[in-house]
Parts: structure tokens; sequence; C-alpha cells
């Protein structure tokens, strides 16, 4: 029967638990990385669902993935700056969306139940508004309706909306996924340090075995 070589047994496992290590860390890390980002809150206008100073997950999204009611970061140019604003989607592209001063807000003719917004006065520089959204542009509005300068205010530039392709992406308040993966891809390092640590004693238990043992002679060297 053929005698294993010493350290074979863990340089085995260390062949199996490497590449596995390096599979999740990338995996685990990578999809993180690769479909979300972090933002802060820096304005008030979204209160009460997010307040400033408050950081939030974002996962990142394409134009098509949009739905009316996300909460979005979107990248304006030619407002605010040019810095990127959370507020929420209220009316997509071909939607008519229109409300009378201090009213509810309708879409396509149906009202909108908005239990999300701050409830109290209505920004005074915001009056009626009746548009009609244009292709591959939303119409957003801040939660705290009195202290944000949202579409309301940008009625002249293409009903107020801004281009979808803009968005970053949608606030996601349900972090179980991330967790998951993060978990995933520090698992990932955790399993390529052992496998790493068992290749090098399967190395060293290799080229302890290879070494040459001198020979005893059988009797006393006078």
């Amino acid at each position: 029967m053929r005698q294993r070589r010493a350290g074979s047994g863990l340089r085995t496992a260390a062949w199996v638990l490497i590449p596995l290590g390096l599979v999740l860390m990338l995996g685990g890390f990578g999809y993180t990385w690769t479909n979300y980002q972090g933002a802060t809150v820096m304005s008030e206008a979204m209160t009460p669902t997010y307040r400033p100073g408050e950081r939030l997950l974002i996962e990142r999204t394409d134009a098509g993935g949009i739905r009316r009611g996300d909460v979005v970061l979107v990248d304006v140019p030619d407002r605010y700056q040019g810095g990127p604003v959370l507020q929420r989607v209220i009316g997509l592209g071909s939607d008519h969306v229109a409300c009378c001063e201090g009213g509810r807000i309708t879409v396509n003719g149906k009202p909108v139940d908005e239990p999300y917004v701050m409830r109290g006065e209505v920004n005074p520089g915001a009056g009626e508004f009746d548009v009609t959204v244009p292709d591959a542009r939303l119409f957003l509005l801040g939660d705290h309706r009195a202290n944000s300068n949202d579409s309301r205010f940008f009625l002249g530039e293409q009903s107020g909306s801004v281009a979808a392709s803009g968005v970053r992406g949608r606030v996601q308040d349900d972090s179980t996924v991330p967790v998951v993966l993060a978990s995933l891809g520090v698992l990932g390092i955790v399993t390529t340090l052992v496998g790493t640590g068992l290749g090098i004693g399967g190395y060293a238990a290799g080229r302890r075995a290879r070494r040459p043992v001198e020979a005893v002679p059988p009797w006393p060297v006078a």
C-alpha cells in the first residue's frame, strides 16, 4: 500500500479552501460594491421619512426599474448646484400629475395615498399644477412639502421633471441582502486565510519529511 506523503492532507484542504474563499469573497463584496452605495441625508426635504444625517443604503437601478413611490438619489445637473438629491417619484413618463394648492395629488386622475408626507403647511410658493410628465423623465417631490425644492418649482422646465437616466439608485430600506452578501465576503476572507495556513503547514510538513537523516554508526566513534 502506497504511503501518503507528509502534509498531503493539509495541502489538499488548502487547494479546496483557497478557491472557495476567493469565490465567496469576490462574490459577496463584488456584488455589494457593484449594486449598492451609501448616502447621507443632507436636508430636511424628506422628513419625516428620512432625517438629516441619516445614513441610507442606495440600490443601483436603471431607468426601467424605477417605480412610483420610490425614493431615489438623482443627479440633476442644471439644479441644486449639480449635486445629487433625494426625492420621491410621484409620476413616470406620460403620467398626468395634478394638484390644487394644499390639496391631494392625483396621478392619471386617481388620488394618491401619501402616508409618508409631513403633515401641516404646504410650501406657500408652490401653487396648483397640472402636468403631463414627458417620456423618460420623472416628476419628483419631497416628503416635507413645506420645505422641499422639488418639481413644483421647475414647471417651466419640461413640466418640472428630471431625466430618469440621472437616477443613481433607490433607497433600500431592507438591508437583509447586502448584509448577507457582506457576511459571505467576510466568510470568504476567513476561508482563504485558513486555506493559506493549511497550505503553508502542509508544505512545511512535506519539507521536514524529505530532510535526509544522517546515518549513525553502530559503534562508538573514538
